[in-house]
């Protein structure tokens, strides 16, 4: 017998060896216990697709710019009409969401300040746009000039004679300030079109529907695929690095080894100096990009890991050799996506229905590739820089005896690392030890165990009594949540082999399934694979050469495993909620993309 909703938060405990993680985070990131009632009468959804793993403590930074930058920008900047801002706790080490939805009384007021304020960015969108990169490229370098050192024995005499009157410690808390000031700005960025973008579609998606009931989502998806974006450019990058060492005569040098072996030997090779430019070209800024999604510290960036990205390249030039073409599919996509538009359009019957449908996409398509692009400038490269500098830090903090590892020093909260740099900066200046080293590594052995003990229990799919009807087009979009898919997840695995989601790209295909879920997996998958996966990250693309189809727990329409999968011609159905714990490696399974419905043909 199916349920009629999930457990409270209040009744759902922790694994064993994580009891009291909660005081790992900010108090306002948990359930209280004085809020039970309030927060009991919400819904709540795991948002899996951008937080899949248990966080560290300072990692949940992530969380608080994201959550309140977006929030920020639909209730007091757009007023985006039936939309406010997405409330967020944490729950076993999980985040929850609840949208927060604009009372109905309210959203026609609403309309004339989100047409005025969104149409000025509509019609301005190429100078904004512009002026956006400047700004973000600021905070990028100045992120950069940020520096993180271990305080010296005595300060330089050039400070005394010029009367500096501030020391070392200064320096390191305000860089250490500066650094979570910066990344709070980019975030900022961040969703300053994000919401547009997406807003943009949705007129145009509410469009079709009415233009043509029967119209599927996928075909509608359709029409705005094909459209050049920076995020696919690091995967561009290596193919076309790949293709070069074949042209060169390269491929015995670059097919195999290390990142640091081949570069030494090319530089002796003919034709070495050739691709080195290119590699070098390519590494700024494209290399700044991580096999994760960069929300977490533990995201591994090409820039600092060129095995990686060399990795790729190695793969690509195995398919060249072979005869593969290993371009991306872009112009039967785009073919595909202007056949179907010209059908639609050509079924409209009067000019005015027909203007408003081409003005509408119009619009959309010039807007779209921002839904993707912020992807790479904000969550890749700024978060790398971002990352970068607090591992620096983390070295530093670790050097003076704070943690015994650099990356343990990730289990302090953000507002717990200004009390540990004034201790260590205070120790200094008193000429005494510090208390931190005898006071944080044990805190962090506890946290570190806590944490591991949260990650072996897979988080609730959601919390509380879930609406009647789930309306919140955002919800829907974006994580694929439905009134169908949490009925699913509240009457359980069905028994006859088979999964629904959404139809996400299409196509039909059959294989052998690979479950992975971490990018430390990626090396595991076999060509001609489908992959299964709690989620993809954008950065997965390269992978994308080696499998046939995929499919996500979580993710609507407009995820990024769903763009990725259109944009390279694989089939893919998301939100299915439960396929990564269903679908085992090695299990035949036919994915259909296009219906939205994964079968288990055989174990």
């Amino acid at each position: 017998m199916s349920k009629t909703r999930f457990d409270s938060p209040y009744d759902l405990a922790a694994p064993a060896g994580a009891e009291g993680w909660q005081e790992m985070y900010p108090y306002f990131m948990t359930f209280q216990e004085n809020r039970r009632e309030e927060e009991d009468g919400r819904f709540w959804f795991c948002d899996s697709q951008h937080w899949p793993t248990v966080f560290k403590p300072f990692d949940s930074i992530t969380i608080e710019y994201a959550i309140k930058t977006l929030s920020q920008y639909n209730t007091r900047q757009w007023l985006i009409p039936p939309a406010m801002g997405i409330d967020y706790r944490i729950h076993n080490g999980y985040l929850y969401l609840s949208p927060v939805g604009v009372p109905p009384e309210q959203i026609e007021g609403r309309v004339p300040h989100f047409l005025e304020r969104a149409g000025h960015y509509f019609a301005n969108w190429g100078d904004m746009l512009e002026n956006w990169h400047n700004k973000v490229a600021a905070v990028i370098e100045e992120m950069e000039s940020l520096s993180f050192e271990t305080l010296p024995e005595m300060l330089p005499l050039e400070w005394v004679t010029s009367g500096r009157a501030i020391d070392s410690a200064y320096d390191m808390q305000t860089a250490y300030d500066r650094l979570i000031q910066l990344g709070y700005i980019a975030w900022q960025y961040h969703f300053e079109f994000l919401n547009l973008g997406y807003a943009a579609y949705l007129d145009f998606f509410g469009f079709c529907k009415e233009a043509f009931p029967d119209i599927p989502d996928l075909a509608i998806a359709k029409m705005v695929q094909g459209v050049e974006v920076d995020l696919f450019r690091p995967d561009d990058e290596v193919r076309n690095l790949a293709k070069l060492a074949v042209e060169l005569g390269l491929q015995d040098v670059i097919g195999s080894g290390s990142a640091d072996d081949i570069l030494s030997a090319l530089e002796s090779a003919p034709n070495g100096d050739q691709w080195l430019a290119a590699w070098e070209k390519s590494k700024h800024p494209w290399f700044n990009f991580t096999s994760g999604n960069g929300f977490y510290s533990s995201d591994k960036y090409w820039s600092e890991h060129l095995d990686i990205p060399m990795g790729y390249i190695q793969d690509y030039i195995g398919r060249v050799l072979k005869g593969q073409d290993i371009d991306r599919p872009t112009e039967a996509v785009r073919a595909e996506r202007d056949r179907i538009t010209e059908e639609y359009a050509a079924s409209l019957t009067d000019d005015e229905s027909r203007e408003a449908f081409m003005g509408k996409l119009g619009l959309a398509k010039v807007v779209f590739p921002y839904v993707e692009n912020h992807n790479f400038y904000i969550e890749h490269w700024a978060m790398g820089v971002f990352w970068r500098k607090m591992r620096e830090l983390a070295q530093v903090m670790t050097d003076a005896g704070f943690c015994n590892e650099r990356d343990d020093f990730f289990y302090l909260n953000r507002y717990e690392v200004p009390a540990a740099i004034f201790d260590y900066g205070s120790g200094w200046a008193v000429g005494a030890p510090a208390t931190g080293p005898t006071y944080w590594p044990a805190i962090i052995e506890k946290r570190k165990a806590m944490c591991t003990a949260l990650a072996t229990q897979t988080p609730a799919p959601a919390l509380n009594e879930p609406p009647e009807v789930i309306t919140e087009p955002f919800t829907i979009m974006l994580w694929g949540i439905t009134t169908e898919s949490v009925q699913g997840w509240l009457g359980g695995s069905r028994d006859d082999g088979k999964l629904t989601g959404m139809s996400a790209s299409p196509g039909v295909v059959e294989g052998r399934a690979r479950v992975i879920r971490s990018p430390e997996q990626l090396d595991e998958i076999e060509d001609g694979e489908i992959l299964v996966t709690p989620v993809t990250a954008p950065s997965w693309a390269p992978v994308f050469a080696r499998i046939q189809a995929t499919v996500t727990d979580i993710g609507g329409m407009m995820s990024h495993a769903a763009i990725v999968c259109r944009e390279y011609g694989l089939p893919a159905v998301t939100g299915t909620g439960s396929a990564s714990a269903t679908i085992e490696t090695g299990m035949m399974i036919r994915v259909d993309g296009t219906a939205g419905e994964v079968t288990i043909l055989a174990q």
